[in-house]
C-alpha cells in the first residue's frame, strides 16, 4: 500500500476447488474454499502462509496467486523492504493498517509486518475483508479489481468514485497485478498457439464468480435468472453478480482469434467437424457434458492439461481449476479443438 452466463444450459454441475492451472501436479482441496495450489516463482518461505492465508478466508477468489502476485507487486517478496512513504514488509503495510490487522501468526512473541508470516496472513486477513466489502457495496466491476484498489488507495476512494479510483498508480497496481497471476499459477502453460493462448487468458480469470448468462468477448458481465438458473438461496444473484458462465468463459478465452458462438451447445456445433479423443486431449481443447445429445448439452469447460480443466462451473462458485473426473462420467459428450 502506498496511499497513508448464455448460460450453460439448464443444468449446473457441482465441481471441485480452485487450484492453480498448468501441467505440473496439482492438489484438491474443499468446496468451500480456495484450495491448496501448486504455486511457482514464490520464495519457499512464502508458499505455506499463501495457501493458509487463502484458505482462512471464506471467500474463494482470494487464491494464493492472488496474494501472490499481490506480494510481487508491492516489495517483490523482500522482508525488509520499506518505501519511501514508510510502508514496511512485504506486504507494505503503513503503522496504521498494521495495527489493525497484524498478529503474531507465526508465534515468535512479536507482530512484525516484516515477519513473513505475519505480513501474509494481515495481508490475506486485509484482502478478505475488502472482497468481502467489494462483493456487497454493489459497483460494478470485478470484486479483485476493487479490493485491490481499496488495498493500494483505501477503500473509501472506491466508494468515492464508485470504482477503481482514477490515480495512475493505483490502476498500474491493479491492474498488473492481475495481469501477473498466471505467472504464479503452478506450472503456467508454456508454448505458442491458440489453445495455449486460450488456457493462459481463461487463467487470467481465476476467482471471478460464476454469472448465468454473464459475460462477453469484452470481459466478465451480469447475467440473468431462467429456468431456476441464477439463483442462490431462493435469490436471484445473477442479475447483479459481474461473472461468466461457462461458455461465456470459454467465449472469451478464444476470442478474437477464434470467434466462437456464445452457448456451450453452439460451441460444440462450431467445432465438432474436429473431434478430440481423450487419449489425444491437449491444452485448449474443449470438453462438453450432456444429458441427452447435443441439443441438451449444459456444460463446456477447456482442457488445461494432466486431466484438468479450466471452467466457470456454478450459481454461487467461481472460475477454477479443477478434475475433469469430478464431472458425470455418463454425461461426458465429447471434446473438440477449436
Amino acid at each position: 500500500m502506498k496511499r497513508a452466463s448464455l448460460a450453460c444450459a439448464g443444468l449446473a454441475a457441482a465441481i471441485a476447488l480452485l487450484l492453480v492451472a498448468g501441467l505440473g501436479a496439482l492438489a484438491s482441496a474443499s468446496a468451500s474454499t480456495p484450495g491448496v495450489q501448486a504455486l511457482d516463482g514464490v520464495p519457499a518461505a512464502y508458499r505455506p502462509w499463501l495457501q493458509r492465508a487463502s484458505q482462512e478466508c471464506r471467500l474463494p477468489a482470494l487464491s494464493p496467486a492472488l496474494l501472490a502476485a499481490q506480494l510481487q507487486q508491492e516489495s517483490g517478496f523482500r522482508a525488509e523492504a520499506v518505501s519511501p512513504v514508510g510502508a514496511v514488509g512485504p506486504a507494505q503495510f503503513m503503522p496504521g493498517t498494521w495495527a489493525t490487522w497484524g498478529r503474531d501468526d507465526d508465534r515468535n512473541g512479536v507482530a512484525s509486518p516484516h515477519d513473513i508470516g505475519d505480513a501474509v496472513m494481515a495481508q490475506g486477513r486485509f484482502m478478505c475483508s475488502l472482497l468481502g466489502q467489494a462483493g456487497a457495496s454493489g459497483i460494478a466491476g470485478d470484486p479483485r479489481a476493487l479490493a485491490l484498489a481499496g488495498y493500494n488507495a483505501g477503500w473509501g476512494a472506491v466508494e468515492r468514485f464508485s470504482g477503481i479510483p482514477p490515480y495512475p498508480e493505483t490502476q498500474h497496481y491493479v491492474s498488473s497485478i492481475l495481469a501477473s497471476m498466471a505467472s504464479f499459477q503452478g506450472g503456467a502453460v508454456a508454448g505458442h498457439g491458440s489453445g495455449n493462448s486460450a488456457v493462459r487468458r481463461a487463467l487470467t480469470q481465476l476467482g471471478v464468480p460464476y454469472a448465468y448468462g454473464g459475460g462477453s468477448p469484452s470481459g466478465p458481465g451480469t447475467g440473468f435468472c431462467a429456468d431456476g438458473n441464477g439463483y442462490l438461496d431462493g435469490r436471484c444473484v445473477a442479475t447483479t453478480t459481474l461473472g461468466w458462465d461457462c461458455s461465456s468463459l470459454v467465449q472469451y478465452a478464444y476470442w478474437p482469434t477464434r470467434r466462437l458462438p456464445r452457448t456451450a451447445a453452439e460451441q460444440y456445433a462450431a467445432t465438432a467437424d474436429r473431434p478430440v479423443a481423450k487419449s489425444e486431449l491437449r491444452s485448449g481443447d474443449l470438453l462438453f457434458w450432456s444429458r441427452g445429445g447435443e441439443a441438451s448439452i449444459y456444460h463446456v469447460a477447456i482442457y488445461v492439461g494432466e486431466g484438468r480443466i479450466v471452467e466457470a462451473p456454478k450459481t454461487g462458485d467461481v472460475v477454477k481449476v479443477a478434475d475433469a473426473s469430478t464431472m458425470p462420467a455418463a454425461d461426458y459428450f465429447g471434446a473438440t479443438r477449436p
